[in-house]
């Protein structure tokens, strides 16, 4: 199968085209057909070694991912050809990739795959940061720096569905 792997840790410019083989799922893990991947912060650091998970080169990046399922374990609540939005932490930028059960979601029909795969770093992220460590209750206010890229729009909506006022902040009017 065709997937993008970083060959060095040299940057963006040492990601190559490649034939790799197909990942073999073991018994507790969902097998994917991708359909588009998410580039987010963490790949591009992941290029220069310079993020907290540091997998030697050869590897393909990718964490998050919309495609279908192609195989998943029995008792999952997933099944062939279920449309899925997963957070697989690496091989996203690949034909196939292989995901834990509980980090693949069914993906509503109204969403495309583009959209799921830009759902689970972003939104994960910010649920986790404003429910669980910022403990966010309705009512508070809540300020988002760096409000126009993927985790700041996130952050917003989460705040928002929380109950929460938001101030965001951004670098330009527009």
């Amino acid at each position: 199968m065709r997937a993008a792997q970083i060959l060095s840790l040299d940057g963006p410019s040492a990601v190559a085209l490649a034939e790799v083989s197909a990942p073999v799922p073991q018994p507790d893990q969902v097998l994917i057909d991708v359909h588009a991947a998410g580039v987010t912060f963490p790949d591009l650091l992941m290029t220069r070694g310079e993020y907290q998970m540091k997998p030697e080169p050869p590897f393909i990046p990718g964490c998050e991912v919309g495609g279908v399922v192609v195989s998943a374990p029995e008792g999952s609540g997933l099944a062939a050809g279920d449309r899925v939005a997963a957070f697989a932490i690496l091989g996203c930028f690949a034909e196939q990739v292989v995901a834990a059960p509980q980090m693949t979601f069914k993906l509503p029909d109204r969403l495309s795959y583009e959209q799921g795969a830009a759902l689970p770093m972003n939104y994960l992220t910010v649920h986790f940061a404003l429910v669980f460590r910022g403990r966010m209750k309705a009512g508070e206010t809540v300020l988002i720096h760096g409000a126009a890229g993927g985790i700041g729009t996130a952050a917003i909506q989460v705040a928002k569905a929380w109950g929460a006022k938001v101030i965001a902040v951004v670098s330009t009017e527009s």
